[in-house]
């Protein structure tokens, strides 16, 4: 049922809105039909797809760089308070400080010929601070009287992280990842907008050209990627989380009785 309501819901919306159009006489420039925008879709496959490619290209690479930079600075943060101290104010300021308003300083630097490497960094800017903060949290959480018990049989530092703090910090990061994921996606589509550049040929870049030509059943179909994407990511890591947790942690467990 938890699968046949939601479908049902939605096939429900559809009908609803492909009726209103038709009954209304709903200009197909104010708000297409879904026929519409399938027939769209359909049309503009190759293009969208490649877009569709080019976008989850950087998101998965601005992703991975917000993984690897994240938790290796939270472990140097968990290690040493002074540089925990002296960096974690200027993660915050960049997780603060508006992406649309740094883009165009990102973009004059890297240059508009690495378009790419622009929206990367953009991406990754967005996608950096939720695995920071989660994983340190996550570090940090790690119970004090077993890190006295290891500290009891002569753990190093490297035994007491490597068996037991990121073991703990575990479940924060996979949690996190299912934030930085989506957030990375956005990201992506963000800078794309902000970069205003036919050089950017993903899915953000084809919403833009189809707004500007008033193709609005295309722009729907490219919002429906964009939409399935996100959806696709976050189910991605979700079962990720439920394969690295459902044998030890409570949070994965099923309930008895």
């Amino acid at each position: 049922m938890k699968w046949i309501i939601p479908l049902a819901l939605g096939v429900a919306v559809l009908g609803c809105w492909e009726a209103a159009v038709r009954i209304e006489d709903i200009p197909p420039y104010v708000l297409p039909a879904p026929s519409a925008v399938w027939a769209a879709f359909v049309e503009n496959f190759a293009s969208l797809m490649a877009s569709l490619w080019t976008t989850l290209r950087i998101t998965i690479e601005a992703f991975v760089l917000a993984v690897l930079g994240g938790v290796a600075l939270a472990i140097l943060f968990s290690q040493s308070r002074i540089v925990e101290t002296a960096l974690y104010p200027y993660a915050v300021m960049l997780q603060v400080t508006p992406i649309v308003a740094i883009a165009p300083l990102v973009l004059i630097w890297v240059g508009f010929e690495r378009i790419h490497l622009a929206l990367l960094i953009l991406a990754w800017l967005v996608a950096f601070f939720p695995i920071l903060s989660n994983t340190t949290l996550g570090l940090r959480s790690a119970s004090h009287d077993l890190i006295d018990l290891f500290r009891l049989y002569r753990a190093s530092r490297w035994q007491i992280l490597i068996r037991l703090q990121l073991p703990t910090a575990l479940p924060y990061l996979l949690s996190a990842m299912k934030v930085s994921g989506g957030l990375a996606l956005i990201g992506a589509v963000v800078a794309e907008f902000v970069a205003g550049s036919g050089t950017a040929t993903g899915l953000a870049w084809r919403i833009v050209e189809a707004g500007n030509r008033l193709q609005i059943a295309k722009m729907f179909a490219a919002l429906g990627l964009l939409s399935a994407l996100g959806i696709a990511i976050f189910f991605a890591l979700t079962l990720l989380e439920w394969a690295l947790l459902h044998r030890w942690h409570e949070s994965a467990l099923k309930k008895q009785g």
